[in-house]
C-alpha cells in the first residue's frame, strides 16, 4: 500500500507560469524544426496522451527568471501537484523575453534575447536532426530521417528519474537549486557498480548494495523498482517502493532538495504524491542536513528539526556557529554536550584519533585551531577534532558519543575596564556627605521592612487558617506548571477520607477551585529527598496526551499523586464492556494509537533527559471531558525504585507495550498472548479483516488496520534490535513511512524465540 507524505513532491519548481498555459498548449506527436516556445507568448508542448508538457516555468524565489522544462501535465493530477520532472541545463535561469527553440539545423536553445546569448543547448547541430518528440513517457528525444534517436532528455537528467529512465556509469542526479544557490547534494553512479548518495562531491553519505561488477547502470522501472543491471539488462540488485506491482498510473524518483533520495507515486485516492521508499530513513543520518541551522535532531512528532545548541534563544543570527575562541584572556574551557555527534562543515577536515576522553579534550585545548571535539567509543575509542566554526551533526538520547565545544573562560557579565576613564569631578562630587538622603533612605528601608514582616505575617496566617485560597491560587489555570504540596491531613479533606475510589489505590478528589483530580497512592521505596526530585522532573513534563501532575503528598510513610481528572476513565473497561466498546469506533480507536505513541516518543525523544513509562497499558491510558485519550501514571519507576530509566530496556518495553495495546484496540481482546498467533496467521493468510474487533462491523479503514497491524507485530518482536523506535512507530499510523512485512511475532507470549527482522520502507535484494 502507498503511504504519503506530508509535504508536496518537489522544491521551488512546481507551476508553470500561469494558467494560461492550458489554453496556449499544443499536442503534437512530432515538432518540426523551428518550432518555438517564448516566455512572452506563454506557448508549450503537450505529449499524446497529455501526460508530459514541455514550456517555461517561474522560479518563486526569482520572480523574473525562468527555467525551460517537462513536467506532469495529467488532468489527473491539480495544477499545483504537476511536479517538474526535466530541466534544460539544470541551473540554468533565463530572463522574461527568452524563448527556447529547435532551430533549422537541428538544436534546440535556450536564449535570453535581451542578453543576445545562448544560455544551454543540446549540441546536436552536425546530427542531421529530422524533428523533435515529446514522447508519452515523458522523454524528450531528437530523430534523424530514419527515425533513429540521436539526443533524449533520459540521457541528461536533472534531479528525477522517471519509469524507464537509466542512470548511466558516471551519470548524476543533482538536487534542484534553492533560493538561487545551487545544491551540494548529487546522487552518483559509479564505474564500481554502486549509486552514491554525496555532499559536495567528496562525502558519500549513502551507497546501494555492493556489487563485484563494473559497468553497471541503475534503472527506475515502471513498477516501482529502483535497480542496478548489467549490459544485459539482468538485475544485480534491487530495492522496492512500497507499493510495487501495484497498479499506479504516475511514479517517480527524485533526489529531494533535503538530500535524500525518494520513491513517489501518484495517490488518486488522495489527489498527492506519497513517498513509498527513501534511501536514508533516518533524515539526521544526510550528512549536513541542517546546514548552517546547526544540529538536527527530532521533535516529539517525530519529524527532524535543526537546533543551535551553541547560541542562546534570545540570538537571532541566521548561521549556528560555534563560539569563538580568538582574544581568549584567561584561557579556554570545553562545553559538553552529551548524545550529540559533530562534524565540520565548510571546510571538511576533522582528524581523527584513537585516545581517550581526556586526552582528546587535552589535545584541543592545546591546539589553538581547534573548535571542537566529538568522542565516540563502540569497542574502540575515536577522538574526532574539527577546526573551523562551521558545524553540523545529530542528537539523540540513544547516541553513544559526547561532543564538546571549546569557548572562552573569560567572564562576560563583567567590564573589567568600566568606571575607569570617569571624570574626576564626578569622583569628588560622589564623595559628599549627604545627610538629608541617609535620613531618607533609612526612613525608606524601615518602612519597606515593616511593610514585608506584615506581608509575611499576613500569609503565614492566610496559610493556617485556609489552605483551600492557597491551594486555589495555585490551580488557577490548566496551563499552571506549579506543583502543590500537600499534607496527608489535605489529602484525607481532599478525598473526603478516602471514600470515592476510582480505581486500585487510586481516589477522586476536589480541590478548594473545584477542580476535580485523581489521587494515586505509590509505595515508595526511595527516600524523601529523591521522591521530591523525581516528583519535581516528572511534573515538568507537559504534553497534550500526557495527564498532568497537579501535585504531590510527601510526608512521613504517606506517598500520594495528584493528577488532573479525566472523566470517562480508562481505555480498557470501554474495551472490555460489549456496550461501551461501541463508543470506541474505528477512527476513535485509531486516535488513541496515535495519540498514545506520540506521548510515549515525547518521553523518549522530546524531554531533557529521556523518560520511560515502563506500565504502558490500556488502563494506564485514560479519556478526558472531550474523549481524548491521555498516558497517565507516566514514570513510576523513579518513584517506586529510584530507576533512571536511561539505558535502551525500557524504551524497548515501552514499544513493546505499545505493540500490545494497538493489537488490543484493533482485535478488541484484552489478552493479547492467547490470540496473538491467531492474529498473525489470518494475517499471513491475508484475511486481516477476520481479526478486526466484530463490534466495528464495517466502519473500518482496511488500510490503516494493514499499518496498525504490521507495526504492531514489529513491536512484538523479541530482538530489541529490530524493534522500531516509538517515532517510527507513530510515523507508520501517521501514514508517513512504509514498513516491511515483519516476521512472526513471538514476545507476546513465552517462551520467546530468536526471530528476527528490521524495519524499513522498502525491501532490498
Amino acid at each position: 500500500m502507498p503511504k504519503r507524505e506530508k509535504f508536496l513532491p518537489h522544491s521551488p519548481l512546481l507551476l508553470f507560469i500561469s494558467l494560461g498555459f492550458f489554453l496556449f498548449g499544443v499536442v503534437v506527436s512530432e515538432i518540426p524544426l523551428g518550432s518555438k516556445l517564448s516566455v512572452v507568448e506563454n506557448n508549450f508542448w503537450v505529449s499524446s496522451n497529455g501526460d508530459f508538457a514541455l514550456g517555461f516555468y517561474n522560479h518563486p524565489d526569482q520572480p523574473d527568471q525562468f527555467s525551460v522544462g517537462i513536467r506532469f501535465n495529467s488532468k489527473l493530477i491539480p495544477v499545483s501537484k504537476q511536479t517538474v520532472v526535466w530541466v534544460a541545463g539544470a541551473d540554468v535561469t533565463a530572463g522574461n523575453n527568452s524563448y527556447f527553440q529547435l532551430t533549422q539545423n537541428g538544436e534546440l536553445v535556450l536564449v535570453d534575447s535581451l542578453q543576445g546569448v545562448k544560455l544551454w543547448t543540446s549540441k546536436t547541430s552536425q546530427l542531421s536532426i529530422a524533428l523533435a518528440q515529446l514522447r508519452d513517457d515523458g522523454n524528450l528525444v531528437l530523430v534523424n530521417e530514419k527515425k533513429d534517436v540521436v539526443w533524449q532528455s533520459f540521457d541528461t537528467p536533472s534531479d528525477t528519474l522517471l519509469p524507464g529512465q537509466k542512470l548511466s556509469p558516471l551519470g548524476t542526479l543533482r538536487a534542484a537549486s534553492r533560493k538561487s544557490v545551487s545544491s551540494y547534494y548529487s546522487l552518483y553512479m559509479s564505474v564500481s557498480g554502486q549509486l552514491e548518495l554525496r555532499w559536495e562531491s567528496s562525502i558519500i553519505f549513502w551507497r546501494s548494495g555492493s556489487s563485484s561488477d563494473s559497468n553497471l547502470s541503475a534503472i527506475f522501472t515502471t513498477n516501482g523498482t529502483l535497480q542496478l543491471v548489467d549490459q544485459n539488462l539482468k538485475p544485480l540488485w534491487s530495492v522496492f517502493g512500497q507499493d510495487h506491482n501495484d497498479t499506479v498510473k504516475f511514479r517517480l524518483l527524485r533526489l529531494d532538495v533535503d538530500g535524500n533520495l525518494r520513491m513517489y507515486s501518484w495517490m488518486n485516492n488522495s489527489d498527492s504524491w506519497g513517498s513509498v521508499w527513501q534511501a536514508v530513513e533516518n533524515q539526521c543520518n544526510v550528512f549536513a542536513t541542517c546546514d548552517k541551522q546547526g544540529i538536527c535532531a527530532f521533535n516529539a512528532s517525530g519529524f527532524p528539526v535543526c537546533k543551535c545548541p551553541f547560541q542562546h534563544a534570545s540570538q537571532s543570527n541566521s548561521k549556528c556557529l560555534l563560539p569563538s575562541r580568538l582574544d581568549c584572556k584567561s584561557g579556554s574551557i570545553m562545553v559538553e554536550y552529551a548524545n550529540m555527534f559533530l562534524y565540520g562543515i565548510y571546510p571538511v577536515n576533522d582528524s581523527s584519533s584513537h585516545t581517550n576522553l581526556e586526552q582528546c579534550k587535552t589535545m584541543c585545548l592545546n591546539d589553538p585551531s581547534c573548535a571542537a571535539i566529538t568522542f565516540a567509543n563502540n569497542g574502540s575509542p575515536e577522538c574526532r577534532m574539527m577546526k573551523t566554526q562551521y558545524v553540523s551533526g545529530y542528537s539523540g538520547p540513544s547516541l553513544s558519543s559526547i561532543s564538546y565545544a571549546k569557548r572562552c573562560s573569560d567572564p562576560i557579565a563583567a567590564d573589567p575596564n568600566f568606571g575607569m576613564n570617569s571624570p574626576p569631578s564626578a569622583l569628588k562630587e560622589s564623595s559628599r556627605l549627604c545627610i538629608p538622603c541617609l535620613i531618607g533612605a533609612a526612613s525608606g528601608t524601615f518602612a519597606i521592612f515593616v511593610a514585608v514582616q506584615f506581608g509575611i505575617a499576613f500569609c503565614l496566617y492566610k496559610r493556617i487558617k485556609s489552605y483551600k485560597r492557597m491551594a486555589s491560587q495555585a490551580c488557577t489555570g490548566p496551563g499552571s506548571k506549579c506543583l502543590i504540596m500537600l499534607s496527608f491531613s489535605e489529602i484525607q479533606e481532599l478525598t473526603g477520607n478516602f471514600n470515592n475510589r476510582i480505581g486500585p489505590k487510586m481516589f477522586k478528589g476536589v480541590l478548594p477551585d473545584k477542580q476535580l483530580v485523581a489521587i494515586k497512592e505509590v509505595e515508595a521505596t526511595i527516600e524523601a529527598r529523591k521522591f521530591r526530585a523525581a516528583v519535581s522532573r516528572i511534573g515538568s513534563i507537559h504534553h497534550k496526551s500526557l495527564v498532568k501532575l497537579v501535585g504531590y503528598c510527601c510526608e512521613l510513610n504517606h506517598r500520594y499523586l495528584v493528577y488532573e481528572y479525566a472523566k470517562y476513565g480508562s481505555v480498557e473497561k470501554y474495551i472490555e464492556d460489549p456496550m461501551l466498546c461501541k463508543r470506541l469506533n474505528w477512527r476513535k480507536r485509531m486516535d488513541i494509537c496515535l495519540s498514545v505513541g506520540r506521548a510515549v516518543s515525547y518521553l523518549h525523544t522530546g524531554c531533557r533527559e529521556f523518560l520511560s513509562h515502563g506500565n504502558l497499558k490500556c488502563e494506564n491510558v485514560v479519556l478526558d471531558e472531550k474523549f481524548a485519550a491521555k498516558v497517565n501514571e507516566f514514570g513510576l519507576g523513579m518513584l517506586l525504585h529510584g530507576e533512571s530509566s536511561t539505558h535502551r530496556t525500557p524504551a524497548e518495553k515501552d514499544v513493546e507495550d505499545f505493540g500490545k495495546m494497538v493489537l488490543m484496540l484493533v482485535t478488541g481482546f484484552l489478552e493479547v498472548k492467547d490470540v496473538c498467533d491467531w492474529v498473525y496467521k489470518k494475517w499471513m493468510e491475508g484475511n486481516a479483516k477476520e481479526v478486526v474487533d466484530k463490534h466495528l462491523g464495517h466502519a473500518v479503514d482496511y488500510e490503516e488496520a494493514e499499518r496498525a497491524l504490521r507495526i504492531s507485530f514489529w513491536c512484538l518482536q523479541p530482538d530489541g534490535h529490530a524493534k522500531p523506535s516509538m517515532a517510527e512507530a507513530v510515523k507508520v499510523l501517521e501514514g508517513t513511512l512504509s514498513v516491511d512485512p515483519p516476521p512472526s511475532p513471538f514476545a507476546c507470549r513465552s517462551p520467546p524465540s530468536k526471530e528476527e527482522g528490521s524495519i524499513e520502507s522498502g525491501s532490498e535484494t
